[in-house]
């Protein structure tokens, strides 16, 4: 038995918005044999543009029942049936979230008819359910509302169990066969409670040492990654040791990727060796030659305590900024490291450098331009807090820099969110090094952030 379901809510996260609509088929595997459709009062408002994708208002949602006065038909409608929907994922967890919020524990099998669409149809170009129905002949009587989607989700489910003689295809028996080399003592159960948000996560052996970190903007979508990941030995041989998995959340990306880096120096797990060996990574360089001209360079990062201007992951990454700063500021070729000479560079022979490779501009005009461009790149005697989304909707968080000096991370509550004193003492203090240098460069010159508080 299958309860098809889906859903129309208030926005795309689980964690902040809620259900506006549900639409429930029971369906015996040859047709529907109930149903169960009702628009849901989300006790917030409904933002303008989910208003014109789905057409649900305020007011018709105003005296709709609220989500606790349909929980039990909801519980009664598919338990003991495998939960189905499109993108199964997206409305699992809607509805695991307000069930949480009673206090109430929702599990079932689940079945994606995006995952079996793309095992019984092979080649489609989408799998979206709007275009898998126009190729399939399926009309659906109103796109995006509940009931519609729903009953349209139901012919495609049809379709996909005559193609495959009827025989259900359970996503969680696609999973375990996925998941077959794990730790034989893994409970596969927390794979339903790992959440859609901004975070780290900790893969563990049997006795509870910590063999990997990572982070990611949705951490069960990684996490399921690496467990689907049979490609490579190493890959395999983390699988087999993964007897547990726990995470925390971040709220935002920033804040994953400087936990994410502290925690790996911490624990040192035996999986993340990319990670551990930041050696490897290219940092540019500043120094002086011998005649007063600043000079750059691009090399592996030292194990010394000279702490580069900037690092890359790799060395194409930091050339390709080397090469942009030259156009830019107009500097030498030579010296910085871009072309190798006994004279001057090519960039004098065209005109595109003043001539310091060969002592005819002045040191201190040509140091000025150098200082310039790597004011681009350095946080030197800059004192900012970078303000971003928390770990809920109530919350804020804050990341702290000093002098150029990365100092921590904290949250905070709106109510603060002016008072810049009691901001910085919700920022928790954790050690500056060039990994963490690096990952804020990279980030604030690639991304954007609420609020940026210089003082």
């Amino acid at each position: 038995m299958y309860a098809i379901v889906d859903i129309e809510t208030t926005g795309g996260s689980p964690l902040y918005e809620k259900i506006t609509e549900i639409a429930i088929y029971v369906h015996d595997g040859f047709k529907v044999v109930d149903e169960f459709s009702t628009l849901i009062n989300p006790e917030k408002s409904i933002p303008y543009f989910i208003t014109g994708l789905t057409g649900i208002t305020n007011e018709m949602v105003a005296d709709a029942p609220k989500f606790y006065e349909v929980a039990r038909k909801i519980v009664e409608m598919t338990e003991d049936k495998i939960f189905v929907a499109h993108n199964v994922t997206f409305d699992y967890n809607f509805i695991r979230t307000e069930f949480k919020n009673l206090g109430y524990e929702f599990r079932r099998e689940k079945l994606c008819t995006v995952k079996f669409s793309r095992r019984v149809l092979p080649g489609k170009k989408s799998y979206s359910l709007g275009n898998l129905c126009a190729d399939m002949g399926i009309q659906i009587n109103g796109r995006h509302r509940a009931a519609g989607d729903a009953f349209a989700t139901v012919k495609l489910l049809e379709i996909l169990l005559t193609r495959t003689g009827n025989t259900p295809l359970l996503f969680d028996q696609v999973r375990n066969n996925s998941n077959r080399e794990v730790h034989f003592n893994f409970d596969r159960k927390i794979l339903d409670e790992l959440p859609e948000e901004p975070g780290i996560y900790y893969f563990h052996n049997d006795t509870g040492k910590i063999i990997y970190v990572g982070k990611s903007k949705n951490i069960r979508q990684r996490v399921m990654s690496h467990l689907y990941n049979n490609a490579g030995r190493k890959a395999m041989e983390m699988k087999e040791k993964i007897a547990d998995i726990s995470w925390e959340l971040t709220g935002n990306e920033l804040i994953a990727l400087l936990l994410e880096s502290d925690e790996i120096k911490k624990h040192m797990p035996v999986y993340n060796r990319t990670q551990r060996r930041s050696g490897q990574h290219y940092g540019l360089y500043a120094r002086f030659s011998p005649e007063g001209y600043l000079c750059l360079s691009v090399e592996k990062n030292a194990t010394a305590n000279e702490i580069p201007v900037t690092s890359f992951n790799n060395k194409k990454e930091a050339t390709t900024v080397v090469e942009r700063l030259v156009g830019k500021y107009t500097l030498c070729q030579k010296l910085t490291g871009l072309y190798k000479s006994s004279t001057h560079c090519f960039h004098y022979e065209i005109g595109a450098c003043h001539g310091a490779c060969i002592g005819k501009e002045q040191a201190a005009v040509y140091n000025q331009r150098v200082e310039n461009a790597l004011n681009e790149l350095s946080f030197e005697n800059k004192n900012f807090i970078l303000i971003d989304r928390g770990r809920n909707s109530q919350e804020f968080s804050a990341v702290s820099i000093k002098n150029g000096k990365y100092i921590g991370f904290g949250y905070f509550s709106e109510e603060v969110l002016d008072n810049t004193p009691l901001i910085e003492e919700c920022v928790k203090k954790y050690p500056d090094n060039r990994d963490v240098q690096q990952i804020l460069r990279n980030y604030i010159f690639k991304n954007d952030v609420l609020k940026v508080i210089s003082y």
